[in-house]
């Protein structure tokens, strides 16, 4: 590792290296935030926390404005373009939800087309409500034994745009949550093909640009704009992402109207400095860290594929279409072949067993393999499902059959009768469940994790999808976005 900056300037931190200054400086704090550099704080805090990480939560002093970066945020933004293969990035302080809605007000005006899968993150409907563009829905590849939805076909894309030829933009999402990317390239070739932009919902494929052995990263494969949550695969802290773009087909102007529209105007500079930092680590050691992370994941999945009852999701002999690349990082057991579903595992592997999933599903539980897990941890990872299949076979639980699942595949390609904005400004009104069926939903309704709406404002109301939601509370699922938490009203337009 070359440790000279003017050698290697990417290992230099400006961000991170300014605050220091700042938090050395003997100034007398008469700003915000109120606890002074930490002397204000409560004790409790403290006790956990300690006073030294309160000294470094600084407003944006001279020099630190996020929406207006000049000195050391304007050059760290410029390290990370080039360290991920951008052309300008953005440091984003509300989370990857805040530049997918970034992306999509940037490219899209009021009653503009952008066609989107449908197992869009519910980030990407905020992001329809704000600027009223209308979705066009396209289906992704579903796997029914699995009961894992992956990504859109580039032909999908292409069916789409020859129906919608007006479309503003098309968004993906790639990798998904169990690691499936899509192929990016190809689709990335036909959305230019009518001259407009591929945005790109990348938030759990930070780390793709680091090492060879990982799936290519959506810009590297031809993507006009990519959102990253750096808290999720790499070390930044939790809620700090970046926005980059590439090409000319999006004015950035508009990017940076659309973050001061929709980000914080008090940024942290503790997540900013630590986008920072999170650079420069990946910069100048990626790719070491990334092969032990990798070599961890692998031989957790070898290790478990061969307990009784179990299996790993792998990468597939032959491309599918919506399933181009696998993240070997990422790990999906389905559980279900122990005669249990993915929600007692989970609330096992937690009460139990000491192991925390990112993920759990009906089928599935999924695990996120990082720069940070240890050898100890594939360890613990490794006997908890040992333990997990020893206690289900000694109580007989058998596999459970495909048929019991209640799945919720993909509906067909479609556009919502209302436009989410204008279903989210809408008269509502609540009515028994069992009376929805055929309404027009008034609410965005997802299990979360992975934020993936089942129900949209503007969408009719199918029994499908209130037979999904009910299966999910039932196995002990949580359920985000409705009133009733119940589940047994539903708020729909008023007719």
């Amino acid at each position: 590792m070359v440790l000279d900056p003017a050698a290697n300037p990417q290992i230099a931190t400006p961000l991170l290296d300014a605050l220091r200054v700042e938090v050395q400086s003997p100034t007398v704090p008469f700003y915000t935030p109120g606890h002074k550099r930490g002397r204000g704080t409560s004790d409790r805090i403290t006790e956990l926390f300690g006073r030294q990480i309160f000294q470094s939560d600084l407003p944006d002093l001279p020099g630190l404005s996020l929406f207006a970066p000049d000195g050391a945020i304007a050059k760290a933004q410029n390290l990370a373009a080039e360290a991920f293969g951008a052309d300008r990035t953005w440091f984003l302080v509300n989370g990857s939800t805040c530049g997918v809605m970034a992306a999509i007000v940037a490219t899209c005006a009021p009653g503009d087309k952008i066609i989107l899968p449908r197992n869009i993150h519910q980030s990407a409907i905020a992001g329809l409500i704000v600027s009223g563009a209308h979705p066009v829905f396209v289906v992704p590849e579903y796997d029914p034994v699995l009961d894992l939805t992956h990504n859109v076909a580039p032909e999908t894309i292409a069916e789409a745009l020859e129906q919608h030829a007006d479309a503003k933009a098309v968004m993906i999402v790639s990798p998904t949550y169990q690691g499936v990317c899509g192929d990016i390239a190809a689709i990335a070739r036909q959305v230019h093909n009518y001259g407009i932009p591929l945005l790109v919902d990348e938030a759990h494929g930070a780390h793709f640009a680091f090492h060879p052995a990982l799936p290519t990263a959506a810009l590297a494969a031809g993507a006009d704009l990519a959102i990253q949550s750096t808290h999720k695969t790499l070390s930044a802290m939790t809620q700090a992402s970046m926005l980059h773009l590439k090409g000319s087909r999006i004015d950035p102007g508009r990017v940076s109207k659309a973050l001061q529209l929709l980000q914080s105007s008090s940024p942290s500079n503790l997540l900013l400095a630590s986008l920072d930092a999170a650079r420069q680590q990946m910069a100048t050691q990626g790719k070491a860290l990334l092969e032990r992370t990798i070599r961890l994941a692998d031989e957790a999945r070898s290790r478990i594929e061969q307990i009784p009852g179990l299996s790993v999701l792998q990468p597939k002999p032959t491309r599918t279409l919506g399933f181009y690349a696998l993240d070997p990082t990422r790990l999906t057991v389905t559980v279900s072949g122990l005669g249990i579903d993915g929600f007692t595992a989970d609330e096992i592997f937690y009460e139990q067993l000491g192991v925390t999933a990112e993920l759990p599903t009906l089928q599935h539980l999924t695990f996120i393999i990082t720069l940070g897990n240890t050898a100890e941890d594939g360890d613990r990872l490794v006997d908890a499902f040992k333990h997990l299949s020893e206690e289900c076979r000694s109580k007989g639980t058998g596999k459970i059959e495909e048929q019991s699942f209640q799945k919720f595949a993909p509906p067909p390609n479609s556009m919502p009768v209302l436009s989410p904005r204008a279903a989210f400004f809408s008269p509502t009104e609540t009515v028994p469940i069992a009376q929805a069926v055929g309404r027009i939903s008034a609410e965005t309704i997802c299990p979360y994790p992975p934020g993936i709406p089942i129900l949209l404002p503007g969408e009719a109301i199918t029994e499908d999808a209130i037979a999904s939601l009910q299966k999910i509370v039932d196995a002990g699922g949580f359920v985000s976005g409705c009133a009733d938490a119940s589940l047994q009203t539903l708020r729909v337009i008023s007719q």
